[in-house]
């Protein structure tokens, strides 16, 4: 990729530093391995996470999960599961475990400005002992994403302080036109609009753990 001109980038890990500056002693022993009884606590209210991902050549991806709070079922102090549900089955970072497992975790909690990073290996487990634990309204995950922690540690609220995220004063769902518009515009699909609002209208809710 070229950039334009007028950019000025930088290229290396001393430009970097020399603009920001050294991290604080405490950001760097924040670090952990293991999980905390605050880190199970956390998991256990989080009802969403987004857990990134690449293949083998860096292309990245990062998807988005959310069951009820506590979906992440800990199978040790350093072994935490994240349950799969019925998607759009494109797969796209479950493909890129199978070629690279690095991941990278955020778990958020509504209104609480901080959030826990977990980074480590992952595998895709189709069946073990623990699924159970994670049978929502009926549903039995068809899969289970199984990460062993490599680094675990609490992150800061400055950006949900700054983005004003949990305000609901600042909040503008419809700012935009609805997603069956949207997908319309943007997308190949011979549905008809008519047809797309009715999918993505009160039926929709229907289908989160199944059709």
């Amino acid at each position: 990729m070229t950039l334009a001109p007028e950019f000025t980038e930088i290229t290396s890990a001393e430009e970097l530093r020399a603009l920001l500056g050294a991290p604080m002693r405490r950001a760097l022993d924040k670090e952990r391995v293991t999980l905390h009884a605050w880190d199970r606590e956390w998991l256990a209210r989080s009802p969403f996470c987004l857990i990134a991902t690449s293949d083998a050549a860096g292309n990245c991806d990062v998807s988005p999960k959310g069951d009820p709070p506590g979906f992440t079922h800990v199978l040790d102090d350093s072994t935490i599961a994240v349950p799969d549900r019925p998607g759009n089955r494109r797969a796209d970072g479950f493909l890129n475990v199978l070629d690279n497992p690095h991941v990278g975790l955020i778990f958020m909690i509504p209104g609480r400005g901080e959030t826990l990073r977990i980074n480590g290996r992952a595998r895709l487990v189709r069946e073990a002992p623990f699924f159970e634990a994670m049978v929502v309204k009926g549903h039995r995950p068809a899969l289970a994403l199984v990460v062993e922690i490599e680094q675990i540690f609490f992150h800061c609220a400055k950006a949900l302080m700054r983005s004003d995220l949990w305000k609901p004063g600042t909040w503008e769902p419809d700012a935009l036109p609805s997603r069956a518009r949207i997908l319309k515009d943007v997308q190949y699909t011979e549905a008809s609009l008519e047809e797309l609002e009715r999918y993505y209208g009160p039926e929709y809710a229907k289908k989160l753990y199944g059709s």
